[in-house]
């Protein structure tokens, strides 16, 4: 075992000894020690493909391991079934919280058991006094009438694991908690989490936002290649020490050069959807890469989506190449040369049970089609062929379903079909977005490759210092408006200063 649990003299909670599983050609899990004391938030990280989503599915009795032991809260396991993980005190909140959304905070707080009157029917008023003395006594206050969808993700995600705990779980895995929440949520949501580890709770915490791990967590493991390479309690390490656990090496910040030309090839002139966002007055050259931050909320999301034609884009003058742009539905945005990447790229940017080719080609089927509507099949493979190799995505065949492939594979396959459709124009909303260290190097260099191409970029991201190193200017949204600019390589484009300006500093874009 590992020499950290011997500094403590808490109990643990959980102890997984020497587990392995392997898949057909894969060792996935190769004699892993993992422990996680009572009342810790234990972080858990690694590349994507490190094997920390095996090793949880083993300890929630989704997987069985070909040997190696679990021991939790002294009952010991070889292997275990989903019932009996939930038995043991098991519990697992994922990064898309599942809930009855249509049912109210209440009913799905008491789902399964209902108080009844004695005529048989729900006992409401009951119901709602039970649900709300449940949620007081872990410090949650909610609105318990109101329906689970009206809820913020971080209320959702709270609630999830006030249930699990109503179920007397012991040991809660968090899976990539935050990735769309903003700061004050995540602030709401780790201050609950740590409340609970007070009084007690245990917490696995995966997550690739390196930073957070340093904010919440009291230990952390590090994962790759299927191996446990190290646990270290936080305090002890720092985010480059980290990173080095992670990858086997030093994993530089990354800059690029400018490839900025002098030609405007994008033009937005007093764009405005009241509610959303107002006076949106910007040009991008080409090859330029422009970055815009702010808090969830400031309009950007739905600047990217209105452009795109997912949403309403509202009024004013949009021009690609001189042209007015009169896009409405994302298939007329292809075509007219502007191409965007979801923030949530399971549903909008992927068909997940569809292979690697045909997510890459279905935007350009029209071009690939013969005289007698049949597609060129050799020439969509082809295509295919140079993406898969020029963007390095990791799959066995173009006939891989791409849910099979990692987060950061997967994302580089939502390139290969933005790519395809030769955009002028291209939106990105949180590429970096649940992807590990070493792919979000990959990413950086597809954009870099794709402004050498001439591609004038907008990138929609709340990643600072990912902003600060690949692009040739930054612009902070608030409130619907672009406040302020920042230039590459100036003196005031800091962390600190576009910080202070998403906050709400003084206005300083013209």
């Amino acid at each position: 075992m590992n020499t950290e649990e011997t500094k403590t003299a808490r109990p643990s909670i959980l102890v997984m000894n020497d587990v392995s599983k392997a898949f057909p050609g894969v060792q996935a899990l190769r004699r892993v020690d993992l422990s996680v004391f009572e009342g810790e938030i234990h972080g858990l990280v690694g590349k994507n493909g490190a094997g920390k989503s095996t090793l949880m599915a083993v300890l929630m009795g989704i997987t069985e391991p070909n040997e190696g032991t679990i021991e939790i809260g002294g009952q010991v396991f070889k292997s275990m079934n989903p019932k009996e993980a939930i038995n043991a005190g098991i519990a697992y909140v994922p990064q898309h919280v599942a809930m009855m959304d249509s049912l109210t905070v209440a009913e799905n707080v008491l789902a399964g058991e209902l108080p009844k009157n004695k005529l048989g029917f729900v006992d409401w008023k009951k119901v709602n006094k039970e649900a709300e003395e449940r949620l007081k006594r872990l410090n949650l206050h909610l609105d318990i009438t109101k329906k689970v969808e009206g809820l913020s993700v971080a209320e959702q995600t709270m609630l999830a694991i006030s249930k699990a705990l109503f179920g007397n779980a012991k040991l809660i895995i968090l899976d990539e908690p935050t990735a769309s929440l903003s700061r004050s949520d995540i602030n709401r949501l780790f201050n609950f989490v740590k409340s609970l580890r007070d009084q007690g709770v245990s917490f696995v915490y995966i997550s690739h936002h390196l930073e957070e791990v340093f904010e919440i967590c009291d230990r952390v493991t590090v994962m790759r290649d299927g191996r446990v390479v190290d646990t270290k309690n936080v305090k002890d390490i720092d985010v480059p020490q980290l990173i080095i656990m992670m990858v086997g090496e030093g994993v530089e910040e990354y800059t690029r050069e400018s490839s900025c030309t002098d030609e405007v090839v994008f033009v937005l002139n007093n764009l405005t959807r009241r509610g959303y966002y107002e006076d949106i007055n910007l040009q991008l050259k080409k090859g330029e890469v422009v970055g815009v931050t702010g808090l969830q909320g400031c309009g950007s999301e739905q600047l990217g989506k209105g452009l795109f034609g997912l949403e309403y884009r509202g009024v004013g003058d949009v021009k690609i190449h001189g042209e007015e742009f009169t896009a409405m539905r994302p298939i007329d945005s292809f075509n007219q040369g502007l191409a965007y990447l979801p923030q949530d790229r399971y549903r909008y940017g992927l068909v997940g049970v569809r292979p690697v080719r045909e997510n890459v080609t279905y935007p350009i089927l029209n071009r690939l089609v013969r005289l007698i509507n049949l597609i060129n099949r050799n020439e969509e493979k082809k295509i295919v062929t140079e993406y898969i190799k020029g963007l390095d995505i990791m799959t066995p065949n173009q006939e891989q379903p791409v849910r099979l492939l990692s987060g950061g594979n997967q994302q580089k396959v939502v390139f290969a079909k933005l790519a395809s459709t030769k955009p002028t124009v291209l939106i990105l909303h949180e590429p970096t977005q649940g992807v590990d260290v070493r792919a979000k190097m990959d990413i950086f260099r597809i954009i870099d490759e794709l402004a050498k191409q001439g591609v004038a970029t907008i990138v929609i991201s709340t990643e600072i210092r990912e902003l600060i190193g690949i692009c040739d200017r930054i612009l902070v949204m608030n409130s619907g408006r672009l406040t302020h600019e920042y230039k590459k390589g100036a003196k005031d484009t800091t962390p600190e200063n576009i910080l202070n300006a998403i906050e709400g500093g003084k206005k300083n874009h013209e």
